[in-house]
């Protein structure tokens, strides 16, 4: 094991278990009535402040190892541990949204979607290891959207490329938003401080980011990845402690909960299991197979094999994180049914679903442990916004300045010119953060309606490029079309046509039959690339459709 890896491990026991150790006696014979405490202590912001340069330290220390953009982006001077890249993945995918989206979900609307993850963990394994990585390794790009222009032309990969960088932007943006917004409540600020938390918390991950690169990105994520499990699990002990036992553990359903049934043909249902398993399934292998964060972390490894194994590792931490977080929202939701007057400051179980794990860190946790699970929420949000800031910086140096001829006099000025290009675009991310609060929903509703529109149309891109035999850029073009308008179509059905809401869980898919059902034709029937003007007439009637009817339901 890597010194720097024993490094966080021996970090995360050292500051983590202790405390621990001596909360069990002594929170066992507190009284649940009153809380504890609210807000941080100053043994709580040391902790913080511990973890926090920690990373800044390790992005530092690994920045010395960096011997050009190679290694900055991909670590290829050596092969990365696969367990490593597996965590890595999975803590950019998990971030700040299912830290607090899950147990929230839980404990107001119900099991469904965590059980979906659960369930379709094997299958999304099976067909991302046997059929995506393959094809993905088969060229050591670093760039997924260099395959793109294999097949489809340079056109394509930056439609690609362009599109990866607005979904990153939009999500990092929305992490940072909603870790911001769970401190301010656990510090128990007012919301108007919720853009200064976002610049600090962004702040951060950018500077160990910039000066280190994935290697920095792939180790601070195995600590982060322990700091949010373990904020979880101490979490469920402690419920589990004022409550005497497992008594919050149930398998009936809560009257809290919403009406999500196995099966339905109603698009307005918000969920169903049938429904969260197709989309969750969709949303992993999309993501597996055209984001540039798992693709990078593919090329760090060694084979297609390694990199198979490491996202093995991701999908069982899905499944075993997702079960830890239902059930903590699980014990959360019975501890304030139990002790409903500890709900302050208008808070109901019913509506402010993601706002209670955040509120029980502030009021009921131990000191010193509140530091640590409130890491774990900073840890969360900064695990995605670094995979996130440096993969967009790869894209941009690798798609646009270098395929382009953008010059650079040495290998070193290169790399330095990569690490200010990667602090700007944090800095784009902070500016992202301001503005994402002005979506409608909860946690969960909101990355679906932002962050998740373009997942589905990328992955077509690479579909056509990998599998379709007579795709051009016309097909690939217009497919995207098309798919990103239902994907916008669905998720604000009704703000746009005044109908009832369709599900959110059907975003993914509605992208997916918009963008085949017009790419697959044209790429079978339509033009050839050489026939310049059927396909520019195509492309014209195409269009034309597109915006009749987008102006018939407007």
């Amino acid at each position: 094991m890597p010194r720097l890896t024993r490094f966080s491990l021996l970090s995360f026991i050292g500051f983590t278990l202790a405390p621990l150790l001596q909360a069990q006696s002594s929170v066992a014979t507190d009284e649940v009535l009153p809380a504890l405490h609210t807000g941080l202590h100053w043994l709580d912001w040391c902790i913080i402040a511990l973890y926090l340069g920690v990373v800044l330290w390790l992005g530092a220390k690994c920045a010395k190892g960096d011997s050009g953009t190679a290694e900055y982006f991909i670590a290829a001077k050596r092969h990365m541990n696969p367990v490593l890249i597996g965590i890595s993945t999975f803590a950019t995918i998990l971030s700040t949204v299912s830290y607090l989206s899950k147990p929230g979900e839980m404990v107001n609307k119900g099991p469904t979607i965590l059980l979906a993850l659960i369930i379709s963990a094997p299958l999304t394994y099976w067909v991302v290891s046997r059929w995506l990585i393959p094809q993905l390794m088969r060229l050591r790009v670093t760039s997924a959207y260099e395959l793109l222009e294999e097949r489809l032309g340079y056109g394509v990969r930056v439609l690609g490329a362009v599109m990866f960088i607005l979904l990153r932007l939009v999500w990092m943006g929305l992490l940072v938003y909603l870790a911001s917004l769970a401190l301010v409540i656990i510090i128990g600020l007012d919301e108007k401080w919720t853009p200064l938390i976002s610049a600090l918390t962004g702040i951060v991950a950018v500077v160990y980011t910039s000066m280190g690169g994935l290697r920095t990105v792939v180790i601070t994520d195995l600590i982060q990845f322990f700091l949010l499990l373990g904020g979880a699990l101490i979490t469920i002990a402690i419920v589990t402690i004022k409550l005497g036992g497992f008594s919050w553990f149930s398998l009936s359903w809560n009257p809290n909960w919403d009406t999500q049934p196995l099966f339905t043909w109603d698009p307005t249902v918000r969920v169903s299991l049938f429904g969260a398993v197709l989309s969750g399934m969709l949303w992993q292998i999309a993501t597996a197979g055209s984001d540039q964060t798992a693709v990078q972390r593919y090329m760090a490894t060694e084979d297609k094999k390694a990199a198979s194994r490491s996202y093995l590792v991701s999908m069982v931490a899905l499944a075993g994180v997702s079960t830890v977080l239902a059930l903590l929202g699980m014990s959360l939701l019975a501890f304030f049914t139990e002790y409903p007057e500890l709900l302050q400051g208008g808070l109901t179980l019913s509506a402010d679903g993601d706002k209670i794990f955040p509120y029980f860190i502030s009021h009921f946790l131990p000191i010193g442990i509140t530091g640590l699970v409130v890491s774990g929420a900073i840890a969360a949000a900064m695990s995605s916004v670094d995979s996130g800031v440096n993969s967009i910086t790869a894209v941009v140096m690798t798609d646009f300045l270098d395929r382009n001829g953008k010059s650079f006099k040495s290998e070193a000025q290169h790399l330095r010119f990569s690490k200010f290009l990667a602090a700007g675009i944090g800095a784009i991310v902070i500016v992202t953060s301001l503005f994402v609060q002005y979506v409608p929903g909860n946690f969960t509703a909101m990355t679906s309606k932002t962050a998740n529109l373009l997942v589905t149309p990328i992955f077509c891109l690479f579909i056509l490029a990998l599998w379709v035999r007579g795709a051009t850029p016309l097909s690939a073009f217009l497919g995207f079309a098309y798919g990103f308008a239902a994907s916008v179509l669905i998720a604000f059905w009704e703000p746009i046509t005044g109908q009832p809401q369709i599900s959110f869980q059907w975003v993914g898919l509605g992208a997916l039959v918009a963008n085949l059902g017009i790419a697959l034709p044209l790429a079978k029937f339509g033009p050839r690339r050489e026939d310049t003007r059927a396909t520019r007439n195509t492309a014209i009637v195409g269009l034309v459709i597109l915006a009749a009817l987008l102006f018939w339901l407007l």
